[in-house]
């Protein structure tokens, strides 16, 4: 059974826009698989809790997410950019 596992932050997408994440997946497997991965493939799309994940050792919010890196903290942006 192909599955995949998507882990979005909490409110950053609407029910159409995972719709579209299940809609997509199912036949990105469906077209390397072939049609009878579609009655088999599961996607999941999960909502992580607003600051309950980070990259690079940095909690992130959904705020910083939606944040113009031009404006974010200098000591989250990545020093070598």
């Amino acid at each position: 059974m192909p599955f995949a596992n998507f882990k979005v932050p909490a409110g950053s997408l609407d029910e159409k826009q995972k719709a579209t994440i299940v809609t997509r997946t199912t036949e990105l497997y469906v077209e390397i698989y072939g049609e009878r991965a579609r009655a088999t493939t599961l996607v999941l799309v999960e909502e992580v809790t607003d600051g309950g994940w980070g990259i690079g050792g940095n909690v992130l919010t959904l705020a910083m997410l939606q944040q113009d890196p031009e404006q974010q903290d200098p000591e989250q942006q990545d020093p070598e950019h």
